[in-house]
């Protein structure tokens, strides 16, 4: 699909507000009211917007602790991929997992209450026979940085310079 800056605009607007109003996203777009929320709905039928969500601060909740995990299978079958796919998605704890090339095949972010809800998630993982072959574990003791606003300008800025070689 391809954006234009009003489209960019409205992006923005709603990944920093999804509460916001119609009259303030047509404000912040630079449309009047109808044509902004046309364009606002064209973008998630065509699902470039995909839901609209409450960002949580799950420490004001309870004591979490979050961990990496890289994960490695023992065999690299489609079959395999899918089985531990489906297993990652069955999980609550696991709160993102990304399939990645180098040497290992994935890397998950967990949320549990702690380390030992952590090892008792792994422990569960290995006796569920998922094909894990290796999995290394690293201890968030900072967050840095964990932005949810995507940078979709920049993004649109370097399609475009790639269609233009």
């Amino acid at each position: 699909m391809k954006l234009d800056a009003i489209d960019l605009r409205i992006l923005d607007a709603v990944q920093r507000d999804g509460r916001i109003t119609k009259l303030a996203l047509a404000e912040k777009a630079g449309l009047s009211p109808t044509p902004c929320w046309m364009r606002l709905r064209k973008l998630e039928k065509a699902g470039v917007i995909t839901g609209y969500h409450a960002r949580i601060a799950p420490r004001r909740i309870a004591p979490v602790a979050s961990v990496m995990m890289e994960v490695t299978l023992a065999n690299h079958r489609q079959a395999d991929f899918e089985r531990f796919e489906r297993a990652v998605a069955a999980t609550p704890e696991i709160v993102a997992c990304w399939s990645v090339g180098g040497g290992v095949d994935y890397i998950l972010k967990i949320m549990a209450a702690d380390i030992d809800a952590y090892q008792r998630l792994v422990d569960g993982l290995l006796d569920r026979e998922l094909g894990i072959d290796r999995y290394f574990t690293y201890i968030v003791t900072k967050t840095v940085k964990e932005e949810t606003v995507l940078p979709v300008s920049s993004f649109a800025a370097s399609g475009e310079d790639q269609s233009a070689s």
